[in-house]
């Protein structure tokens, strides 16, 4: 039987999501609680990757396992898991159901502080100066109008095409925060972090509106602006095609 597992995680104290030699990730984590408690190896497919830093207030992943689950297992995992990662539930799906192909789309967040915060540090970049918020959603918007984004991928990433389809990217402000948030089918290592500090850029002057165009034709990543820091990015949403694979009940 195929389950789908809804989780979230500070990416913190991890080297992002995937398993990685001599490094601490949250798959390793989370496949170590459950064989422990579930007495068997069941290796976990994730929705997508997180890198090193990023958080996810929203991830998937399904797993197989020949037994009814016990109806406690979300309680017993969080239990057992660090407080970096939180159970929130788990639901039976189709045998044929998967938590990455049949994703519709991924949402992400990132969040700018424009004051210096003790209590936000740690999930908002803090970023001095003027910032024309306007001419940023300009910017955002016009990303929608294009399909190849090698520009902002990471160099030398394993990848069979550079294409994703952008359903939609705007800034918002709220108070003294700012939050860039981009929902798209899929998104390439890096992209987000360096659309938003392309994005930034185009907002502090440095670049013209213009110009998005050129730097996305060029696929070159040297076109585009600087990674902002992961620890203000966030994964907060996948949908899905079916709505039984949400078990939003």
């Amino acid at each position: 039987m195929r389950y789908f597992i809804h989780f979230a995680y500070n990416g913190q104290p991890y080297h992002g999501w995937q398993i990685q030699p001599n490094a601490h990730s949250v798959q390793q984590e989370l496949e170590t609680a459950l064989g422990t408690l579930l007495q068997e190896s069941l290796p976990l497919t994730a929705a997508g990757r997180t890198d090193t830093g990023v958080h996810a207030s929203h991830m998937v992943a399904h797993f197989d396992y020949n037994k009814p689950l016990p109806e406690n297992l979300p309680f017993l995992l969080n239990q057992y898991l660090p407080p970096s990662l939180a159970i929130d539930k788990i639901h039976l799906v189709p045998e044929n159901a998967h938590a990455r192909f049949d994703a519709r789309s991924r949402t992400y967040q990132y969040h700018i502080s424009r004051v210096k915060n003790p209590f936000q540090y740690p999930y908002h970049y803090f970023l001095k100066g003027s910032l024309d918020v306007d001419r940023m959603n300009k910017a955002a918007a016009i990303l929608l109008d294009y399909n190849d984004f090698e520009c902002f991928s990471k160099v030398d990433t394993d990848v069979k095409t550079f294409l994703c389809k952008i359903e939609s990217a705007h800034w918002e402000s709220q108070g003294n925060e700012l939050i860039f948030t981009i929902q798209a089918d899929r998104f390439l290592r890096n992209m987000v972090r360096a659309i938003v500090g392309t994005l930034i850029e185009i907002g502090q002057g440095k670049r013209t509106l213009e110009s998005l165009h050129h730097t996305i034709a060029s696929k070159n990543r040297s076109e585009a602006g600087y990674s902002v820091p992961a620890h203000a990015l966030f994964l907060v949403h996948i949908d899905y095609h079916s709505t039984h694979l949400e078990n939003n009940g």
